[in-house]
């Protein structure tokens, strides 16, 4: 039978597991993602250019295009499904702190590049659909080993409703999420489940207030058991499972200034591997200030606690600090103004 799929061996239980539900998100979130690309009202140059972004966006899609013929197609309408989305593109410096140093000095420095996509308002007032309202960030950096994707996070809403309690508006909604973090302290990889509330507090006519909570299960994750490498050959990570929660608050003074913070906290007891429980935290302040228009200056501090607590090993605790200086450029969307973490 799995012959048929050019495999000889049976799939493991987490590939049964992993693959259907973050595949759905992926391939979800990149359909999306490239419908807002494309417009088969346009022709020529544009046409083209539309065409060829969203089939590297989506490039099964791109390739479905071909097959049914739909690269040619001309309408006098809008055939695909759109919402509001944001996006910031941004690039800098990136240091690792050894212990005790200061930012940037005596650290491994390297250039990193960050995108951000923000699909969707999530404080719109209308029935929800899944995946109507999503967020995908992604972090690259150069110059450091064989390892390049320092991140990638994301959440999408499942179902939820929305309310208006005053001058704060309100999204309770169930989403599912995919996180993976690869970084000095530990490597980790989860798909999450669970609830999650975002508002906005209006506190004047320029100045918001913006604050979620997510808490959820985790049906699987993969997490390191070992020193962090970029030349290991066999599999350093067990597999396992837990609970998971983030709380997120950003407060915008206008459009010159944005002062944020996000927390993420994960609990994993391990399945498969070496047995035990790790407990993971990520804090991560930042600042942007405006330069012009579209273009921010920003800084983020990021520091990354693992503890593990291995059957037969002694505990171990490790902390690594992270700093990045960044160029920001936002484009923000007309329809979906606010920047919600």
């Amino acid at each position: 039978m799995w012959e048929c799929f050019a495999e000889n061996t049976r799939p493991s239980y987490n590939d049964i597991v992993n693959t259907p539900i973050s595949g759905a998100f992926l391939g979800e979130v990149l359909h999306r993602l490239s419908s807002n690309v494309l417009d088969d009202r346009t022709r020529g140059r544009e046409r083209v250019i539309r065409e060829i972004a969203a089939g590297i966006i989506d490039p099964m899609r791109g390739i479905n295009w071909l097959f049914q013929g739909k690269t040619f197609r001309i309408t006098d309408k809008e055939v695909y499904e759109r919402e509001p989305l944001n996006i910031s593109l941004y690039a800098g410096l990136h240091s690792i702190s050894k212990e005790k140093s200061s930012p940037f000095e005596n650290g491994t420095n390297n250039v990193m590049f960050n995108a951000q996509f923000d699909y969707g308002n999530p404080f719109e007032i209308r029935k929800r659909k899944p995946f109507d309202f999503f967020r995908l960030r992604t972090d690259f950096n150069f110059g450091v080993g064989k390892k390049f994707l320092d991140n990638v996070t994301g959440y999408g809403i499942l179902f939820g409703k929305n309310l208006q309690v005053g001058k704060v508006a309100i999204l309770a909604a169930a989403f599912q999420s995919n996180d993976y973090w690869d970084n000095s302290t530990f490597v980790l990889g989860t798909i999450g489940l669970g609830g999650g509330i975002f508002s906005k507090m209006q506190l004047s006519a320029k100045i918001n207030l913006y604050t979620n909570i997510h808490l959820g299960i985790v049906p699987l994750a993969g997490n390191s058991t070992d020193i962090i490498t970029d030349t290991a050959t066999v599999r350093n990570y067990s597999f396992g499972g837990g609970l998971q929660g983030k709380f997120a608050s950003a407060l915008n003074l206008g459009k010159y200034l944005e002062v944020s913070m996000i927390y993420y906290n994960y609990l994993i007891h391990t399945y498969y591997g070496a047995p035990g429980t790790n407990f993971i935290q990520i804090f991560k302040p930042r600042v942007t200030v405006q330069l012009y228009h579209a273009l921010r200056i920003g800084f983020e501090n990021y520091i990354y606690t693992n503890d593990q607590y291995l059957s037969g090993y002694p505990a171990l605790h490790r902390v690594q600090t992270e700093q990045k200086i960044f160029l920001l450029l936002y484009f923000e969307d007309h329809q979906r103004k606010g920047r919600y973490n």
